[in-house]
């Protein structure tokens, strides 16, 4: 496959970094192995200049590689060998992996979403496995936190579209919704201008919303998780808020700049962190 060998992972900005220094040092490691798994199987879908047969064949030999894990064999790919043993130690289930397998080979084939369920339905395969799965290193898997945790993690996710319309529509990918597109006289015309007009930024503050809504739903898992995990947990939520209230203040104007934190962003987020893990309330 053209661009992206077994051993590779592309650089990538990330807004939302897990398995930071905040973490005890113990998971750390493990957190590693899953991260750049995942990460090079989202490269498999989205960098180089391979064909779409191509990307879902590569896709389709890190199920391959699930598949020997299941079976108590040895995988190809030294990612995997690595895997292995982090998966049965957690007793990480290994539908979790497939489940992003599933989402990154979506991205390959479909550009367009109905409506909102659909996003979602990306969501759950895309963002949540990620969640459940740092639960299962952490030890931490009640039904009620893992409930929590995918409330959080499709807000990362919808964070990300929003964010990245601009960046998207250069792969022709439209996460908007196309029927809230439709609700608020939104074409795919007015994208390509890359003009936030009245209502591109109309339609934008809903979704935003709506997004941080849903990222509010789920933040009492922050509370809830203990110590260093917790405030992990906390910090994520709070500059997934801070880049949707960046978004805002650009006037969702997504086109001209990306909304991204940078280093000045940190030391707030994490100051308020740590006064919400004192006071107990997100």
């Amino acid at each position: 496959m053209k661009g992206i060998t077994p051993e590779q992972t592309v650089e990538h900005y990330e807004n939302f970094p897990v398995g930071s220094f905040l973490l005890p040092k113990a998971f750390r490691p493990a957190i590693a192995v899953v991260y750049h798994v995942a990460r090079y199987a989202d490269d498999l879908a989205d960098e180089g200049d391979a064909s779409a047969a191509e990307r879902l064949a590569a896709l389709d030999e890190c199920s391959a590689e699930l598949q020997r894990i299941a079976r108590g064999e040895t995988p190809h790919m030294a990612r995997f060998q690595a895997l292995a043993p982090v998966v049965a130690k957690y007793a990480i289930p290994l539908q979790l992996f497939e489940d992003l397998f599933s989402a990154f080979r979506q991205d390959v084939v479909k550009t367009r979403y109905q409506d909102f369920g659909e996003v979602i339905d990306y969501c759950r395969r895309s963002a949540n496995p990620v969640g459940r799965i740092l639960l299962h290193i952490f030890g931490q898997t009640d039904a009620r936190q893992l409930a929590l945790s995918d409330g959080i993690c499709s807000a990362l996710q919808l964070v990300n579209f929003w964010q990245d319309v601009a960046i998207d529509w250069q792969k022709n990918r439209v996460y908007l919704p196309q029927d809230d597109m439709e609700r608020f006289s939104l074409t795919e015309v007015d994208i390509d201008r890359g003009i936030a007009t009245p209502a591109f930024k109309q339609l934008m503050a809903f979704q935003c919303d709506r997004t941080r809504r849903m990222l509010r739903a789920g933040s009492p898992l922050g509370v809830q998780l203990p110590g260093r995990v917790g405030l992990e947990i906390r910090t994520i939520v709070l500059a997934a808020d801070r880049v949707l209230s960046k978004i805002k203040l650009a006037q969702y104007d997504v086109f001209n700049a990306r909304p991204t934190l940078t280093g000045g962003d940190w030391p707030a987020i994490l100051w308020q962190a740590l006064k919400v893990g004192i006071t107990k309330k997100v």
